[in-house]
């Protein structure tokens, strides 16, 4: 299965990856960074992307109310996260690279709603978010997630303004069949190991490249690490981090977490490195 990079996708990957600085002290929530629309074109230009499709991209993502038009210190016209598009990036963080393996022992959460007949397109949006939170269909109108989910669950429906609609609850599983074989029908696990396997399939072979390379301040480090993170960014919601022993014994998610984790590791400095020298060049 070949990687699909869509040029929206791409430039969100890389606002993400590049486009936010630390919050200051005392912050909670990162900054935007201008970037000059001839500097992201070059940018995008190593992964493939031309012109128009840049600019194509950036005006729907702007209509989306994703970028918004800056300027840079030097006076450069460019886009910036909205404030809003930050704050998905930084809530989605801690998914992408530091989610923590459910343990069966911390149980579940339930999310049941209900939503009126005259708001019912509310009810399409609950759907779609909570499928792409990592919950699985446990009947109609009861969701299920691994019990960690929780508190990001909590706070997405909240910032949605959804959260008057839904009840949560947490507990375990207590019957009648295995916990094991309800999770086959709460979760479409072969798509998921699907995803996992095409993700192994070409990032492996990149992850063996650079480990015999050292990945210097270069195109190729930043074109490796951006693919890398837009082929990765999806999964950890696609997959919502079953324990280990509710899964197959062939499950590829961990490995491909690894392989995640160490090209991020291994090409992430280097990338930033190199987006720093192109966004400095007048």
């Amino acid at each position: 299965m070949a990687e699909q990079h869509t040029p929206r996708s791409l430039i969100v990957t890389f606002y993400g990856a590049h486009g936010r600085l630390p919050a200051p002290a005392g912050g909670s929530r990162s900054l935007g960074v201008p970037v000059p629309i001839a500097a992201l074109i070059r940018l995008l230009a190593a992964v493939g992307v031309d012109s128009p499709s840049v600019r194509s991209a950036v005006s729907r993502l702007k209509r989306r109310g994703l970028l918004v038009p800056a300027r840079t210190d030097g006076g450069a016209a460019g886009y910036a996260l909205s404030d809003g598009a930050r704050q998905l990036l930084d809530d989605g963080d801690r998914r992408i690279y530091d989610r923590p393996a459910a343990r069966l022992a911390d149980g579940w959460v339930l999310a049941v709603f209900s939503v009126p007949e005259q708001e019912r397109h509310k009810r399409h949006l609950l759907r779609s978010r909570l499928s792409r939170l990592g919950f699985g269909t446990a009947a109609p109108g009861v969701w299920i997630a691994p019990a960690p989910l929780l508190e990001e669950t909590r706070h997405t429906l909240q910032r949605l303004e959804l959260s008057d609609y839904v009840d949560l609850f947490t507990g375990a599983h207590a019957g009648y069949e295995p916990t094991a074989r309800s999770v086959g029908r709460w979760w479409d696990l072969e798509t998921i190991g699907q995803l996992h396997r095409a993700f192994l399939d070409t990032r492996e072979p990149v992850l063996e490249h650079w480990t015999t390379h050292r990945p210097t301040p270069s195109v190729d480090a930043y074109r490796d690490h951006l693919l890398t993170l837009d082929a990765w960014r999806r999964l950890p919601y696609a997959d919502p981090g079953l324990p280990a022993e509710l899964l197959p014994p062939d499950w590829p998610g961990g490995r491909s977490a690894e392989v995640f984790a160490a090209l991020h590791a291994r090409l992430h400095e280097a990338a930033t490195a190199y987006v720093r020298e192109v966004l400095a060049t007048p």
